[in-house]
C-alpha cells in the first residue's frame, strides 16, 4: 500500500483550508508531479474614510481641486523612494512598548540602520534601511499588519 498523501482528498483539502485559517495565512500551496493544490482566503481590509468639513469660501474649492490631480504624480514619485516590506507580519515601530522609536520623520539615517520590526511567525525581524538619507514619511502605524512589498517609510 503507497504511503503518499491522496491530495484530492476532500477531508486533506479541508484540513489545508483550516491550517490556512488557524495560521492567518492568506494561501497555501502544495505541489506533487504533476498535481498542484492551492488553498487561498481573500482578506477584507475595512479603510476608514474621514470626509473634509465643508468649505465656506467658493474661492478655496478650485484651488483644491487643481493641487489633487499634482498630487497624484508627487506621491507616486515619493513611493519609488520607499522602504518596502520584505514580509507579511505586523510592524513594531520601537524595540518594546514604551521605548523610543527607532526612526522619526525627519531623521536622517545611514544605510543598515533599523527602521523598525516586522514579527512574523514570532520572530522579531528588524527591517534595515536600504540606503541612507532622510526620512520624509512613516507609512505604517506601531502594531499595524503589514503585507510584503507594502511600502513602510519614505526615505529621500
Amino acid at each position: 500500500m503507497s504511503k503518499e498523501k491522496n491530495y484530492l482528498d476532500p477531508d486533506y483539502i479541508r484540513q489545508l483550508a483550516e491550517l490556512v485559517k488557524e495560521s492567518d495565512l492568506t494561501e497555501i500551496e502544495i505541489e506533487q508531479d504533476d498535481l498542484r493544490i492551492r488553498v487561498a482566503r481573500e482578506i477584507i481590509v475595512h479603510q476608514a474614510t474621514v470626509s473634509a468639513p465643508a468649505v465656506a469660501a467658493p474661492v478655496a474649492a478650485p484651488a483644491v481641486a487643481a493641487a489633487a490631480p499634482a498630487a497624484a504624480p508627487a506621491a507616486e514619485a515619493s513611493l519609488a523612494n520607499a522602504q518596502r516590506c520584505p514580509m507579511v507580519g505586523t510592524a513594531y515601530l520601537s524595540p518594546e512598548p514604551g521605548a523610543a522609536p527607532f526612526i522619526a520623520v525627519g531623521d536622517q539615517i545611514k544605510e543598515g540602520q533599523t527602521l523598525m520590526i516586522v514579527e512574523a511567525m514570532k520572530t522579531m525581524n528588524q527591517i534595515p534601511a536600504t540606503k541612507s538619507g532622510k526620512v520624509t514619511a512613516i507609512l505604517v502605524e506601531n502594531g499595524q499588519p503589514v503585507e510584503y512589498d507594502e511600502p513602510l517609510v519614505i526615505i529621500e
